[in-house]
């Protein structure tokens, strides 16, 4: 496998003051964010099952991850009033439209998975 030089169109200064560029950039780019996102793509998601399916997450990492997307405008939380209350987690219109870009990712990270791990072998041997 070869590694090219890639041009990026845009870049973005590590001393950049804006901080909602960064904190976007934090939210989408954390494991759990980009996992729950992928999981929300193929439709509405309780709680419950998403605690179920994500291996490692804890309740508290959980909500605070929904909470974070929900505040950035990514994922909708609808509360159904029943006894007890339903909730629903789905992306918005913004979060489908990153979702291309996170199903990108996913596929990228599976395509070299076996690439990074030897890499990540052959590198801890050395030390």
């Amino acid at each position: 496998m070869s590694v090219r030089h890639i041009d990026v169109p845009y870049s973005v200064s590590a001393n950049t003051d804006n901080c909602l560029l960064r904190g976007v950039l934090d939210r989408v780019g954390d494991k759990w964010s980009v996992l729950i996102m992928s999981l929300l793509l193929d439709g509405p998601r309780r709680y419950s099952d998403l605690r179920r399916v994500i291996d490692g997450i804890s309740p508290r990492m959980l909500t605070l991850t929904l909470r974070g997307l929900e505040r950035d405008g990514l994922v909708l939380r609808k509360v159904t009033p029943t006894t007890p209350p339903k909730v629903d987690y789905s992306l918005t219109q913004v979060g489908r439209t990153l979702s291309g870009q996170v199903s990108e990712l996913i596929g990228w990270a599976e395509q070299h998975y076996a690439y990074i791990s030897d890499s990540r072998r052959r590198y801890d041997e050395k030390g």
